[in-house]
């Protein structure tokens, strides 16, 4: 019970490595705002998504509620914020996790879609952090703030132009508000998940080809699971990491390091 009595925030908190954080957080003791956004993907409504996840931490012990809104619009971490604060009474957890990768190559690339991507994986960030530090500040008990960066934001990829700088904006904006609101006992990392089987890389892990190829690349021969993930973000999140922040841990199975 890492997170026992705590409050947390989780975006994109209804699927893929976001709902493991969300499931993580309340096993640990924690309650949990889950913020989602879209409409229909596959045959389960995102709505559809949260409300599952919500009856599973409920299903827990914990209390969770699910709050809708794209986390590009200011407005929304605004919103989190303050519904975190009617429903459990404060926020000292804050996990950012939404992201977004629609594959496209960089020559013929949409200003539109850089923008978009821009705006949820990045300017997100930003804004969630920055509404859930000052609830922290104000509270005066200290909080720990986690991001969602990915391997992505230390190597290239052809069809990722526009999400690698993303990733990397998110691991070093970690790093800025770990100066900014250290001084105020709010610890501020990233993890930098690899190969994780999830929808963002489902072509991967679904093909036998491709992923019996990841497969071999990974020194602990697997795909990551969200699980993987969601522990290691539960762990920073707890008072075990008090003394860790402006940190960022690769969660790759041994991807990144295995370059011959």
């Amino acid at each position: 019970m890492l997170l026992e009595g705590k409050r947390a925030i989780v975006t994109g908190g209804s699927r893929g490595i976001g709902r493991g954080i969300s499931l993580e957080f309340a096993r640990q003791g924690c309650d949990v705002v889950i913020n989602y956004f879209g409409a229909a993907d596959h045959y389960v409504t995102h709505a559809e998504a949260a409300e599952e996840v919500v009856a599973e931490i409920q299903a827990l012990g914990r209390k969770a509620i699910a709050v809708e809104g794209d986390i590009a619009d200011p407005q929304v971490s605004h919103d989190l914020v303050k519904s975190a604060v009617e429903a459990f009474g404060g926020v000292d957890v804050l996990s950012s996790n939404a992201g977004i990768c629609p594959f496209h190559s960089f020559l013929d690339m949409p200003p539109e879609l850089l923008q978009t991507v821009l705006g949820v994986n990045l300017s997100g960030a930003f804004y969630i952090t920055q509404a859930a530090a000052n609830r922290m500040k104000d509270q005066g008990q200290g909080g720990a703030i986690v991001a969602t960066s990915s391997i992505s934001a230390l190597v290239g990829g052809a069809m990722q132009t526009h999400y690698t700088p993303t990733k990397a904006g998110v691991h070093s904006l970690m790093q800025s508000v770990a100066i900014a609101l250290g001084p105020y006992g709010i610890r501020c990392n990233s993890v930098m998940p690899g190969a994780i089987a999830t929808d963002i890389n489902k072509d991967d892990w679904s093909d036998p080809a491709k992923r019996d190829y990841l497969n071999g690349r990974i020194p602990l021969g697997r795909f990551g699971q969200p699980a993987d993930v969601a522990n290691v973000v539960a762990f920073l999140a707890s008072d075990m990491a008090a003394y860790v922040t402006g940190a960022s841990l690769l969660v790759d199975g041994g991807l990144y390091v295995n370059l011959q």
